[in-house]
């Protein structure tokens, strides 16, 4: 990792670089993908099976996954793992149940009546990686705020192994949060079956969950025909540490966000030099007992960064700049810089607080804004799976209080028939 004494200035173009790490020129991707949903779309099922014998090197007879073979993925994880689902379950159920909104009505003024009504979405698709990349959390925080908002169907595609099997930690997951439809689809061609349907896929209002760029680059591509939960880029942790923290700590904070992938940034903002000396060392060691060692190490030669600051203002000035994925806050009295933060995916105060335990189990979701968009957006939550409705009520003797002020508006804008259906009424 590289270490930067911070001068006040010289951060920016730092931020600039991660900020701008997943701007690529994707015209190639973007013409396989296009063709990929242009053929499901003409062909339906039959591009399915074609796509998954392509990209998968397995033919299936079947795209849905059978009851047997979830009952068979339940008993293969075992017991143990299921009661941690179900624990994790109970966790993210409770904290999204406090997001829930409610319809309201007024009638402040005689005669009028407005208000706001709240639906769930009525179908949605999640995309839920397979074969190296199982992330059966990935299951349970997508599908739980779903539930929980009341969505009526989740149907969830993911793609198949060699022999035509799913992830049995997915199946398990998709089990445990009441996911009603698996099909053994991946990439693009999943995403365009969610999106514009097939005979045997129905299709759904907003497609969530991550994948490849194949697939980020479909959901882009479908984007106004349904709703996505948005573009996710590499991941990111910033660490803030003062000199009285754990280099110990800190280093497998920072190691467990450089093994997603080569791209993923990792950053301690720390006020002292030797914290980030110690924490270099101890990156080193750490990386070289780690399983997933080329990956950190081309991730931390790329993106990893420790800068040394002044003070925590400055550190915390910074972080609001980078606007990352997961912040750690590492200081005696975290709470005490928490209104100072502006902008960040999920906050994790103190030393016993890792990242880790967001990922898993804790409760609030895991999907979160990344490369800088923590600075207009949010974690997944209940209300990314609700859409509002206005209502409007006027009596006749309400309307005819106001009727010249909107025939005014409408001839303003020189559009004379909203006028005319005001004055046609009196």
């Amino acid at each position: 990792m590289e270490i930067i004494e911070i001068n006040g200035v010289n951060y920016k173009g730092k931020a600039d670089e991660l900020l701008s790490r997943g701007e690529n020129d994707f015209s190639k991707i973007d013409r396989i993908v296009y063709e990929i949903l242009d053929n499901v779309k003409r062909n339906g099922d039959k591009a399915l099976f074609e796509y998954t014998s392509k990209f998968d090197n397995v033919i299936l007879k079947e795209l849905r996954v059978s009851e047997n073979e979830i009952d068979e993925a339940v008993q293969i994880v075992g017991e143990e793992f299921i009661d941690i689902l179900k624990e994790a379950r109970e966790n993210i159920e409770s904290y999204h149940k406090k997001q829930l909104q409610d319809s309201w009505i007024t009638n402040d003024k005689e005669g009028i009546i407005l208000g706001q009504l709240i639906r769930p979405l009525d179908r949605v698709g999640i995309y839920a990686p397979g074969g190296k990349a199982a992330y059966p959390s990935t299951v349970l925080m997508n599908g739980i705020p779903a539930k929980v908002a009341g969505v009526n169907s989740i149907a969830m595609v993911t793609p198949p192994d060699k022999n035509g099997k799913i992830n049995p930690y997915i199946l398990a997951a998709a089990k445990v949060a009441g996911i009603d439809e698996i099909y053994k689809i991946g990439g693009a061609q999943s995403i365009a079956a969610l999106a514009y349907g097939t005979k045997a896929v129905k299709p759904v209002d907003k497609i969530v969950g991550p994948g490849n760029i194949y697939v980020a680059r479909a959901k882009r591509a479908v984007f106004g025909l349904v709703d996505i939960d948005m573009i996710a880029g590499p991941s990111e942790i910033c660490i803030i540490a003062d000199e009285n923290k754990n280099p110990k700590f800190i280093a497998a904070d920072l190691l467990s966000q450089s093994e997603h992938d080569e791209m993923a940034s990792s950053i301690l903002i720390t006020t002292s030099k030797n914290l980030a000396l110690e924490v270099e060392k101890e990156v080193k060691r750490q990386t070289m007992e780690s399983e997933r060692k080329e990956i950190i190490e081309k991730s931390l030669e790329d993106y990893g960064y420790i800068f040394v600051v002044r003070n925590i203002e400055e550190a915390i000035k910074i972080s609001n700049e980078i606007a990352p994925e997961h912040l750690e806050i590492m200081i005696d009295n975290p709470f005490e810089m928490l209104s100072k933060i502006k902008n960040a995916g999920a906050i994790f105060l103190g030393e016993y607080t890792p990242e880790p335990v967001g990922d898993y189990f804790a409760g609030p979701n895991h999907t979160l804004p990344t490369s800088g968009t923590a600075k207009f957006s949010s974690p997944l939550g209940t209300y990314d799976f609700i859409k509002k409705s206005s209502l409007l009520y006027y009596s006749k003797e309400a309307l005819e209080n106001i009727k010249d002020k909107v025939i005014s508006f409408s001839q303003a804008e020189g559009l004379f028939a909203h006028g005319n259906s005001i004055k046609v009424r009196f």
